[in-house]
């Protein structure tokens, strides 16, 4: 048996496991690496150890010291846990969306957390990265570990992960499959190999749907920790240092969806419990397996354990809430409020409108779409051209052609049609809908541990949660209000205020028990 003098002992050395199951099908043989088995829980931990033996090195960071960072969670973890190992102080700012569990680990291992808004332009002075900077700036002793930037990041895993991969397979890997955050893990290990191999392995970035990193538009996603968001206002699009694009042979993009489902396929066919990070990724390794033949040898690397996300990912109400889950029947459920969609087919895009677009331009776009007085339309934050689905909270309000006209009659043409909000709630399209008889509802999400350090007062003084970071649960609405309706944690289609009189009593009395599919 293994004894350790210090729990940073247990850092690195983790294992491959072939996908029996999931890679049956398959040519090619597929291994992962289960990242989540170091002791921290997950790769974050290489690069935590790394950063601060090299601070130390540098003189950076000295005895009594505090290590700060701003960070999804992983990363912070893992200061925190080498934090307390040396006898720091761990200060750690992390987006007001970030999964409870992950907060919850951050605080167990003594860190300080801010929580902070997760969604606003890079050079804003509430940005995460701006928020740490400022702390460290002002604490005497503060280091600030800067995983996107520092090189010691990328270096963890040139010197440990990519040897590991290498000799664990004795040199058959033929391709590395990981998703992209900092891109440390995939220029280290990925760099490694293409000169262990002389540059025959190929190097593929698994990247979600909407990241800049694979010519994405920036759009927010539910996946944590991978991909490159950008907020429409930032002034320049700055990518990580520690990012070598160069090592890249490939990106493939993954859709939320596809991410969160393969995740969830590994823990019931595999028994691999993994986050939507390693998701992305699985689900890239078998697109990528489909062209390869038995002569290679994919290795994906799962980067922490779906444990972190048992009230997200995992969790049928949260994923229903947010339209990822549906019941077998839409009867009873906000989709059966869409005159205009099949049962169980796809729900209309929604009219939308960019943020700063002028009343007497926004009722012109509307009625050109032929909207009646009270069909709801979405004001968006401003990427360009978009196509009737928009992340929620890219969402700044809900308006009508009625509060657009009400609008103009009072303040002009050239007034902002942001001032012609109207309430909205957003709902998961199997939401189950309240009784014709007026009843306030039934069932609904489960809010789960994921909400309650943004809605149940335990975020930091200062801190803001992020606009809408929570999507509301059931449909205990009022009449007057707006539903925006969420399919695949996107905007796809609103039910008009007034909707309860849609409401047919057969579809409310099969509201009351509702079974939703895989």
């Amino acid at each position: 048996m293994t004894v350790f003098e210090s729990v940073l002992d247990g850092i690195g050395g983790t294992p491959l496991v072939r996908l029996r199951r999931l890679g049956a099908r398959f040519r090619p043989r597929i291994y992962a690496k289960l990242e989540f088995q170091n002791i921290g829980g997950s790769v974050k931990d290489r690069a935590a150890l790394s950063m601060i033996r090299a601070a130390e090195r540098e003189g950076l960071l000295r005895p009594g010291g505090t290590v700060v960072e701003g960070t999804s969670g992983n990363t912070g973890i893992g200061l925190a846990m080498v934090a307390a190992q040396l006898g720091y102080r761990a200060v750690i700012f992390a987006p007001a969306a970030t999964a409870g569990e992950k907060v919850r680990l951050l605080r167990a291992y003594g860190a300080e957390v801010h929580l902070v808004a997760d969604f606003v332009p890079r050079d804003h002075p509430g940005h995460l990265a701006s928020r740490a900077a400022a702390y460290t700036g002002a604490t005497p002793g503060a280091w600030l570990a800067q995983q996107y930037d520092n090189p010691a990041n990328p270096a963890a895993h040139w010197h440990t992960t990519g040897p590991e991969i290498w000799d664990d397979t004795e040199g058959s890997v033929t391709h590395l499959v990981a998703s992209v955050g900092t891109g440390g893990t995939l220029s280290g290990t990925g760099g490694f190999l293409k000169d262990a191999s002389g540059g025959s392995v190929r190097v593929v970035a698994a990247d979600p749907e909407h990241s800049r990193y694979g010519g994405g538009d920036g759009a927010l996603k539910y996946v944590e920790g991978a991909g490159h968001a950008l907020h429409p206002e930032s002034v320049e699009d700055i990518w990580p240092e520690a990012f070598d694009t160069g090592v890249v042979d490939q990106y493939i993009r993954v859709s939320d969806r596809d991410a969160i489902f393969t995740a969830r396929r590994a823990a019931r066919e595999e028994g691999l419990l993994t986050g939507a990070t390693g998701g992305t990724a699985l689900a890239a390794a078998l697109t990528l397996a489909e062209g390869l033949d038995e002569s290679h040898t994919i290795v994906v690397v799962l980067p922490d354990s779906g444990r972190n996300y048992l009230s997200t990912y995992f969790d049928d109400g949260w994923l229903a809430s947010l339209g990822f889950l549906e019941p077998v029947s839409p009867r009873g459920t906000v989709r059966s409020l869409l005159p205009s969609v099949d049962a169980g087919g796809p729900a209309p895009g929604v009219p939308l409108l960019p943020s700063g677009q002028a009343v007497g331009e926004a009722i012109a776009h509307l009625r050109a779409r032929g909207l009646g007085p009270a069909d709801p339309a979405f004001l968006v934050l401003d990427r360009g051209e978009r196509h009737g689905t928009v992340h929620p909270r890219e969402v700044l309000a809900a308006v009508t052609l009625e509060s657009l006209q009400a609008l103009e009659s009072q303040a002009g043409p050239s007034a902002a049609s942001l001032l012609a909000a109207v309430p909205y709630r957003a709902v998961g399209v199997g939401t189950p809908v309240p009784g014709a008889a007026g009843d306030d509802g039934v069932g609904g999400a489960d809010e789960g541990v994921a909400g309650e350090d943004v809605a149940g007062g335990n975020v930091a003084d200062g801190d803001e949660p992020t606009r809408g970071a929570l999507v509301a649960a059931g449909t205990g609405t009022s009449a007057h209000e707006v539903l925006a309706v969420l399919v695949d944690g996107r905007i796809t289609a609103a039910v008009p205020a007034g909707w309860r009189a849609g409401v047919r009593g057969a579809d409310a009395a099969a509201a009351g028990s509702v079974t939703f599919s895989r």
